[in-house]
């Protein structure tokens, strides 16, 4: 069960991706021959509004093949005035845009849908003081509520670790300790740590662990799109920074996983809840949003750079340069999911072994 909602959650977010590509196509009077859900051998056609609509073989992708641009024959055009090549390139560059913009929005659409339906997280509930940390001298104790830091109301514990982790100065502390209320000043200590990449960091802390309590969040219309914003927003730079990471040798390759592992940890999200599937599947949009936006050959981001060359110059890439670059490209692409798989069987075989 778990494996096809996966499968569901992945398709819904490739056919959100081909329909920006489509709806933009189609806006700029392109004609799109076929819209397919899956690649590999046809198994369903349907022809409507001027395009084959299909369902094919691989369920694991799909595609939007537009008149004059095939990915399998970089050197295709057509001169027709309803064909992609024949657009200027700024309109091109948009219909490429499209696709990335479309797993975005779905993205956010979620996060939205995860904020307007109300969530499960820790409340701001104190379990644990470190031994000499600065919480412990400000005499905080465990079970105690945090109920506002420097008088904006605290309602969960992300809202007090934004606080402390951007804090340059002593802080205005109200705690709720059984039936009384108490107010404390706490100065932050620069405490050396690991962030999620694995590197040694110091950031401020004052030394607390949260209690095992959670609340359900309900937020307003207004509250829940500044939610999604601000969820889409970082988990944008949360994938950004993991591929920097990555090419600087921070993050090894061995962390790189395949659609293997997309599909297992789905999976498991499904079978957690609805609101882990929909926050995962939000994150995995972003991701493919990203890395179409890659200047890699072959993807998205790499035709707008052929575009934006071709716009700013005036003259379209030579053809022997592009049929090498994306032919590069591919190869790349080839060897990322090889390593991918690679590295998702060696993650199955490992977990058998354990």
């Amino acid at each position: 069960m778990g494996f096809l909602v996966a499968l569901l959650a992945l398709s819904v977010m490739i056919i959100f991706h081909e329909m920006g590509h489509f709806l933009a196509a189609r806006f700029f009077g392109v004609t799109v021959e076929r819209f397919s859900v899956g690649f590999g051998p046809i198994l369903l056609k349907k022809r409507c509004c001027g395009t084959e609509w299909a369902i094919s073989t691989f369920p694991l992708g799909g595609y939007v093949k537009m008149k004059g641009q095939d990915d399998t024959d970089p050197l295709k055009t057509s001169s027709d005035p309803d064909s992609y090549t024949a657009k200027k390139p700024w309109q091109r560059i948009i219909i490429l845009l499209a696709g990335p913009f479309a797993n975005f929005l779905l993205a956010f659409l979620l996060y939205l849908i995860v904020a307007l339906a109300g969530y499960n997280t820790l409340a701001p509930k104190i379990g644990k003081v470190l031994p000499n940390s600065a919480a412990q001298a400000a005499g905080l104790k465990p079970g105690d509520e945090i109920v506002a830091i420097d008088n904006h109301p605290i309602k969960t514990w992300e809202d007090l670790s934004r606080i402390i982790a951007h804090a340059n100065h002593p802080l205005y502390i109200t705690v709720k300790r059984r039936q009384e209320t108490l107010h404390l000043t706490i100065k932050p200590k620069m405490t050396k740590t690991k962030n999620i990449f694995g590197e040694e960091v110091k950031r401020p802390m004052i030394g607390i662990a949260p209690a095992q309590e959670y609340i359900k969040v309900k937020l307003s219309l207004l509250q829940a799109i500044n939610m999604a914003w601000d969820k889409t927003v970082e988990a944008t730079k949360f994938i950004v920074v993991g591929l920097e990471k990555l090419l600087e040798g921070v993050v090894s390759p061995k962390e790189i996983g395949g659609v293997i592992t997309i599909m297992d940890v789905t999976a498991k999200a499904s079978q957690v809840g609805i609101v882990a599937l929909l926050s995962l599947s939000a994150l995995i949009s972003v991701n493919l949003g990203i890395l179409n936006l890659l200047p890699i050959p072959a993807l998205d981001g790499g035709h707008i750079i052929f575009n934006l060359y071709e716009w700013i110059t005036n003259r379209a890439p030579s053809q022997e340069v592009l049929y090498r670059l994306t032919l590069a490209g591919w190869v790349f692409l080839v060897g990322l999911m090889g390593l991918g798989l690679y590295n998702d069987i060696n993650r199955l075989l490992g977990a058998s072994h354990g």
